[in-house]
């Protein structure tokens, strides 16, 4: 239809073929063999025609000089669409630009989805070929993931809150082609509650095999972006991990994980023994004070340490560290005795990342790091439950490390 010499787009014979195409539903709405496709083509050409008419009105005396087809992929399918010309050359659409091949977000962002579940490219590929019809080659699919690069940096960068109640600090193992060799390399992950209980990841940081050393950059890191104090912070019995959190926030109590303490400390038993010497270790971290827990493990050392010296020596020289959680009520207690948060997050991760084998390159690590922890970080419950009453502990506990930062 034509009003005044600019060709319009007829939504009534757009919504009749729409009702001509499905005459009893049989028909699928999206693919490639939907009965959407089409008629998105006669709404894109209808767009396009009226850019073109719009811009030869303004740039007088220019006029119109036939099309080009130019296919673009959609979520229904590759579409040919019908781009005007015109005499100078000078027109520039606003749709569908002259080097864009996809329509819109809605397919990269489909795209990043799969690939955020584990998808290889190859998988995605035939995806998309099955449902939409679309041919994309891999290079097309690496230019997609890219994109969140530069938001990886932008969240790798945002500032942080000036206080921490919870923080978990563990690393995850992947790997990764390098050199023309497969290597090692470790995912370090901050997991954390502010004082509003709202649990986050602040960051995840790419390095070697895991060192106490590279923890210090990721915790000078995070003082950077704006952290001053961490109050209660979680970490497995890597050797001056522990010194390295004092040296940045002096104040910070490290607890070491009691999970971790008790898969080492039974590496160094005999099979037969292990059930027994486990079963003895539980009444040291199960009683509920301190007092109690040192007769427990005086009790152990009687038992075992002539046979296992390297076990009991162990306990010993971490016992500050192992019990900390003895220092908190019990609401706090709940939240730092265990790894459930951390390590449910690490399995969320793995079941995702189990099928990759070695990635590719860091990058490509880190892109799909990325899409998969903001995902799972977007089904958390905020905030956490039975906070107000943690929150007022914290307050009893820590006086004006926290009050200042509440926001009541």
């Amino acid at each position: 239809m034509k009003t005044e010499g600019k060709e319009q787009f007829d939504y009534d014979a757009f919504r009749q073929q729409a009702i001509e195409r499905m005459p009893a539903g049989d028909k699928e709405l999206t693919g490639k063999n939907g009965v959407l496709a089409p008629m998105l083509k006669d709404l894109l050409d209808a767009v396009l025609s009226g850019e073109m008419q719009a811009h030869v009105e303004q740039h007088r005396p220019n006029r119109r000089n036939g099309s080009k087809a130019k296919t673009v992929k959609t979520d229904h399918g590759p579409i040919s669409v019908d781009v005007p010309r015109d005499r100078e050359g000078s027109f520039e659409p606003k749709l569908i630009a002259k080097r864009q091949t996809t329509l819109g977000k809605g397919l990269d962002n489909r795209i990043l989805s799969l690939y955020s579940k584990g998808m290889s490219y190859e998988d995605i590929q035939h995806h998309l070929d099955d449902l939409y019809g679309l041919q994309i080659s891999t290079g097309q699919l690496s230019a997609i993931t890219d994109k969140v690069l530069p938001l990886v940096e932008q969240w790798r960068s945002r500032p942080l809150e000036a206080v921490y109640a919870f923080v978990w600090l563990d690393a995850v193992h992947f790997k990764v082609r390098q050199d023309g060799k497969v290597v090692s390399k470790a995912a370090y992950n901050v997991l954390a509650v502010d004082l509003q209980g709202r649990k986050d990841l602040l960051g995840i940081y790419l390095g070697d095999a895991e060192s106490a050393r590279f923890w210090l950059s990721v915790l000078t890191d995070l003082q950077n972006r704006g952290v001053q104090d961490l109050l209660i912070t979680s970490i497995d019995n890597l050797k001056g991990f522990g010194d390295a959190i004092e040296t940045v926030f002096p104040q910070a109590d490290v607890q070491l994980y009691l999970v971790h303490q008790v898969r080492n400390s039974l590496r160094y038993v005999t099979s037969k023994d292990q059930k027994e010497v486990a079963t003895d270790l539980k009444p040291i971290y199960q009683v509920s004070t301190l007092a109690s827990a040192e007769q427990k493990l005086a009790a152990f050392a009687d038992k075992w340490g002539q046979k296992y010296p390297l076990v009991v020596e162990s306990w010993q020289r971490n016992w500050t560290r192992l019990t900390r959680f003895f220092e908190y009520p019990a609401a706090i207690r709940k939240v730092v005795y265990n790894t459930n948060t951390v390590e449910g997050f690490h399995r969320q991760i793995r079941s995702v990342t189990k099928s990759k084998g070695a990635f590719s390159s860091e990058t490509a690590l880190i892109k799909l790091l990325y899409l998969t922890t903001q995902r799972i970080i977007e089904t958390w419950t905020m905030p956490l439950a039975n906070w107000s009453l943690t929150v007022q502990q914290l307050a009893i506990l820590y006086g004006e490390r926290v009050k200042p930062f509440l926001r009541v």
